[in-house]
């Protein structure tokens, strides 16, 4: 191991506290929920080691429960923009210097943090802004933010270590530097953790950054925030703003320190972004990087050996666990003849247990949609089928937006393999099925390959291994992270690195080695012990 990379621990995935009756985590998440729920709070803006409070206050409110306050974040113009570059910018030299192993440590002691004294805060933010349920928010805000943590410290030292051969007279190294410039994080209202690596994992490989997360997730970012200072993060490595999106994007994109763009969102935001810095490219010291998860169309296809059961089960937890806004949500499925019948069964029967209501239940599977905005856009797709003759409603399809935006969990059988909820993202918790004759299992495979132009997540049951090796190769470019006899949901750190590419990003795997290498620009340095002081070759000699 080259001279100054030292082993760090090795990391294991965060145990899953289980919330049973009775327990201290329980109990202690209980406690934090009354307690957020008592007061209203006021979110700054962090900007280097200044808090941010501006005259404009936008009001955070639970989705379940939208008429209570949870308290108001401070939203800034451009000039905080400039700000936060400024103070990125300012400490960039200090920060990329820093030996990286006390980067690690800073780290490390974050991950601890949340797996300890901010557990019950991380996690009770994020049922009451996002509605998440005590198990989403554990798998989400404190697992799998603490296995992000632990495992990039561990990708990071693999790559610091990973170094080039050396020939007799010579040394060759490999600097693994920082981008130039600062690097800009956008970050999605459906995982805290994916908002807090979106802005760490860069961080991590010495660069600063400015971070804009969705407004919708403003509670649990200031959290994430805290959990920074105090594991040591220096001022103005990590700043945090709330801007509007077009504000931001015009000062951003048009810097010249600009570096890039580590982004979770919506395919057209990320294409209307490439195509903003393409027409910049001649603005910036450098070409950024850019690195993007955006939508998904996810698919599960069933073999006519598919086990009914666990195909059924598959599609409840894949498509209505945190209602269907995961990125990786199963929204489309593929179901033959001979098994439909009984797979319809469990559906409508597992359907009508599903409980739903505030996350501050326990009882409750099923939670609220995270906004207005949400809510209408997935009841329309709901009336729509329900108008179309080509499509039934054959379980939910109510909607009240009253108290809180809750849309029931909703499945749909087409006859129409093109058919609009087959095609386009939903974000909610609606699946459409469509019934296809058992013995056209490789048809249907091509269908759902052709069908939509994302490829994140998909799955295949199936107890035939010709069958399953047939959908792995006939879906080879269908998915980044495929699924066999599994839900194409929760990929965890360090196993399954997730990712998808066509129009669902650029798969550069967030939870692997992969990701890190994209926030570093190497610097290969050779040094000869015992330089040629005569510049005549052997093969010029003359006998």
């Amino acid at each position: 191991m080259p001279k100054g990379i030292y082993a760090v621990p090795v990391p294991e995935n965060e145990p899953v506290q289980s919330y049973a009756p009775g327990s201290p985590e329980k109990a202690a998440l209980k406690a934090e929920l009354k307690a957020m729920k008592s007061k209203e709070i006021d979110v700054p803006m962090y900007i280097g080691s200044e808090l941010v409070t501006t005259d404009k206050k936008m009001r955070m409110a639970p989705p379940h429960d939208h008429k209570h306050t949870l308290g108001h974040f401070n939203y800034g113009d451009a000039s905080h923009v400039e700000q936060a570059i400024n103070a990125a910018l300012g400490a960039k030299k200090a920060w990329a210097e820093m030996s990286w192993e006390h980067r690690a440590s800073i780290f490390l002691k974050a991950a601890e943090l949340v797996a300890g004294p901010y557990r019950a805060k991380i996690n009770a933010s994020t049922m009451l802004a996002q509605s998440k349920s005590c198990f989403q928010a554990e798998i989400d805000a404190a697992c799998e933010y603490i296995d992000f943590l632990k495992f990039n410290v561990d990708f990071m030292t693999q790559i610091y270590t990973e170094q080039p051969e050396s020939a007799p007279g010579m040394w060759n190294r490999l600097e693994h530097r920082p981008l130039e410039g600062f690097i800009f994080a956008l970050t999605p209202f459906n995982f805290t953790s994916i908002a807090g690596n979106l802005c760490a994992a860069p961080a991590m490989m010495g660069n600063t950054v400015v971070w804009k997360p969705a407004e919708s997730q403003v509670y649990s970012a200031q959290i994430l925030m805290e959990v920074f200072r105090e594991a040591g993060v220096p001022d103005g490595v990590i700043n945090l703003i709330y801007v509007d999106g077009p504000t931001a994007g015009e000062v951003i994109f048009k810097h010249k320190d600009f570096g890039g763009l580590h982004f979770t969102g919506s395919t057209g935001v990320f294409q209307h972004l490439w195509k903003t810095i393409g027409e910049n490219i001649s603005t910036y010291k450098s070409y950024p990087r850019i690195v993007g998860e955006t939508g998904g169309k996810d698919f599960i296809i069933a073999h006519k050996s598919a086990d009914a059961k666990a195909l059924s089960t598959g599609i409840i937890r894949g498509a209505f666990e945190f209602q269907g806004q995961k990125c990786s949500a199963a929204s489309r499925a593929y179901i033959p003849d001979n098994l439909w019948e009984e797979v319809k069964g469990y559906l409508i029967e597992d359907q009508k247990s599903i409980k739903m209501g505030t996350p501050e239940d326990f009882t409750n599977f099923f939670n609220a949609v995270i906004d207005e905005k949400s809510f209408d856009k997935i009841s329309k797709y709901i009336d729509a089928a329900k108008e179309s003759n080509m499509a039934e409603v054959i379980a939910g399809g109510s909607y009240d937006k009253s108290e809180g935006y809750f849309i029931q969990p909703t499945i749909i059988v087409t006859k129409d393999p093109m058919f609009t909820t087959m095609c386009e993202e939903i974000f909610g918790p609606v699946i459409t099925i469509y019934v296809y004759q058992s013995e056209r299992f490789e048809e249907a495979l091509e269908l759902v390959d052709s069908t939509s132009p994302y490829a994140l997540t998909g799955a295949v049951f199936s107890q035939d291994r010709y069958a399953i090796e047939l959908a792995t190769k006939k879906l080879v470019n269908a998915a980044g992270n495929f699924y066999i006899n599994d839900k194409p949901t929760g990929a965890v750190v360090g196993q399954q690195p997730f990712g998808g590419a066509r129009a669902s990003g650029t798969n550069d795997k967030a939870g692997s080695m992969i990701n890190l290498l994209r926030w570093v620009s190497p610097r290969t340095i050779k040094e000869t012990f015992n330089p040629p002081k005569d510049y005549r070759y052997p093969f010029m000699e003359e006998k």
